[in-house]
């Protein structure tokens, strides 16, 4: 159980979609705008977990040609919500008139982050704890990771939320933006890499 806690630890502090993005929403938005986008971003990574569980990931996922759409709307989204941070507070974007990301945003995301279904597929199917006993193990699994993930993930969204509670000057604040979209960016380019090879 413990290696299981400490391979839940490293794969989701490591940086991907989910908790740049929820930086970069604070960083952009706020405390109460990333709250709720950390929200969708929760109830996304359960469902994206109990996919896994269920083996409806597996079934969805075997086909290629779904993979291959799943990875293009990945990548789209992944554009869309860099963009959105990057030009938060500018002039250039039409990101000041319209929503922060929400619940619905970290909702979907994590629907199209290949990172969550690596991550759970790795969880899940690892770590075996109590064989005899699979269900328990599934839900002492669904514990342990939630506790972890709202901790690192609410740290992520805190540190995020202090760039912007600095109250920076707007140039300081587009550029941390901008370095924040630019991550996240990178982070797709690992992915699309990765898949490329797969």
């Amino acid at each position: 159980m413990l290696s299981f806690a400490a391979a839940v630890f490293l794969l989701i502090i490591t940086p991907g979609p989910g908790v740049l993005s929820l930086a970069g929403v604070g960083a952009a938005y706020g405390f109460r705008a990333g709250f709720r986008y950390f929200t969708g971003l929760f109830i996304g990574t359960n469902l994206v977990a109990l996919a896994v569980v269920t083996g409806l990931a597996a079934l969805i996922l075997a086909s290629p040609i779904i993979r291959t759409v799943l990875m293009v709307l990945s990548t789209l989204y992944l554009l869309y919500m860099a963009f959105k941070i990057a030009t938060a507070g500018s002039r250039i974007a039409f990101t000041s008139a319209t929503r922060k990301p929400g619940i619905r945003d970290g909702v979907l995301l994590q629907a199209v982050n290949p990172k969550a279904y690596v991550v759970n597929t790795t969880l899940f199917s690892g770590f075996a704890f109590l064989p005899q006993a699979y269900g328990v193990e599934v839900m002492i699994k669904f514990a342990i990771t939630n506790a972890i993930w709202v901790s690192l993930h609410f740290l992520w969204l805190w540190v995020g939320a202090q760039i912007k509670a600095m109250a920076l000057a707007p140039k300081t604040q587009r550029i941390i933006n901008v370095l924040m979209a630019l991550a996240m960016l990178g982070v797709v380019a690992l992915a699309v890499v990765a898949s490329g090879r797969g």
